[in-house]
């Protein structure tokens, strides 16, 4: 198992090091007070081609495998996560269900524009009443003649207002359970797609969660994604995948949460000295880089198991689980490290510590990857 990265992907790595730290990181207070990404942003985004990390470089995207695109999301994380979580939605779970189950024409049609960034992409898995039993959906799809009417309703869905595609998850033959549940992708402009409400949130500026409403949504029937009743395997593959993701950007904010600690330790004087000094701070930093460490080499092996076409479900599992849990940790240290400084607007701390929550949350929550780790247990062994 070799994690080195060849020439081309460093040079990708630096380059959007560089995006992150001249572009990215100077805008965050506008990203933070505004709840906007201005529009340069993602215009430098879509320059450096960082919409098509995920599209296969025959539909004009960079076609970066899973250790690529965790070495892309890793620089991603030291940035706002609003940003990286704007970006990573549709890389992540709004491109790859089309990369590993759409039909060519569907590829041919919405791939390139997604690799563009022209068109921005969403999943549509949860309700109100389906989050953590994502088999519990009551969305519906029926088919009549060309056309599937989607009628119900999602919510928490990341990019909801922005997004121009959306995998949605339906059911279309109730009887049958998890195995009735079919994927669509769904255009915005289809007869029937609402924008539900726009959440208010905890952290996480600049990216916008909303309702998406399928009011007798008319979808093409050549717009079914797969084969009709395997949607809710694909949903598992396409949130195991994103986990590998997720925990890279969370590996790439535990380190800036490091950096900006270790600076503020060698600068803040107190008692005469500088508080590194003290053992209590240099203890926080060394369980903080350790966990990193560690959430890192995670995430790593189960990016290079995700190329090598094993099966990753208690792998993504335990990668979600452990670097959500790392990240929190690390931002509660950072901030006890920056002591009053910490809890103040003026520093970044206090605004990556809210936005670390979620990461425990979405996409699975961390007792539900308890449960998926320890059912693998059960039906494999260790």
């Amino acid at each position: 198992m070799d994690f080195s990265i060849s020439e081309e992907l460093e040079t990708i790595r630096r380059s959007v090091r560089e995006f992150v730290e001249k572009e990215l990181f100077p805008r965050e207070d506008y990203i933070e007070n505004e709840d906007c990404l201005p529009a340069e942003l993602i215009e430098g985004a879509r320059k450096l081609g960082l919409f098509g990390t995920s599209t296969p470089e025959q539909y004009g995207g960079l076609g970066l495998d899973m250790v690529g695109k965790c070495v892309v999301g890793r620089e991603l994380g030291r940035g706002h996560a609003g940003f990286s979580g704007f970006i990573g939605a549709h890389t992540g779970i709004g491109t790859s269900g089309l990369v590993l189950a759409g039909s060519e024409p569907l590829k041919q049609k919405y791939l390139p524009m997604m690799a563009e960034g022209k068109m921005i992409g969403a999943f549509a898995l949860t309700e109100p009443d389906a989050g953590s039993d994502a088999a519990a959906l009551k969305t519906t799809a029926i088919k009549k003649k060309d056309r599937w009417i989607l009628s119900g309703v999602k919510h928490f869905i990341t990019n909801g207002p922005e997004a121009d595609v959306v995998t949605t998850m339906a059911v279309t033959d109730p009887s049958r359970g998890a195995r009735g549940i079919s994927a669509f992708v769904v255009e915005k402009v289809f007869p029937g797609y609402k924008v539900g409400k726009i959440e208010k949130k905890m952290g996480l500026r600049g990216s916008h969660t909303s309702e998406i409403i399928f009011d007798q949504c008319e979808v093409p029937e050549e717009n079914l994604l797969g084969r009709e009743g395997e949607g809710f395997v694909t949903a598992l593959k396409i949130l195991a995948s994103g986990r590998a993701g997720l925990g890279a950007r969370c590996v790439g904010a535990c380190k800036r949460l490091i950096e900006l600690s270790l600076r503020y330790a060698q600068g803040r004087v107190q008692f005469g000295k500088p508080v590194f000094e003290n053992q209590a701070i240099q203890w926080m930093l060394a369980d903080m880089t350790m966990e990193t460490a560690a959430a890192e080499a995670l995430t790593m092996q189960t990016a290079w198991k995700v190329d090598q076409g094993a099966d990753i479900i208690m792998d993504a599992a335990m990668t979600k689980l452990f670097a959500s849990e790392v990240y929190c940790r690390v931002a509660d240290r950072a901030v006890q490290i920056h002591g009053g400084m910490g809890y103040m607007k003026e520093y970044p701390i206090e605004r990556i510590y809210r936005d670390a929550r979620i990461t425990r949350i979405y996409e699975g929550t961390s007792e539900v990857q308890r449960m998926i780790i320890a059912g693998q247990l059960e039906r494999r062994g260790y």
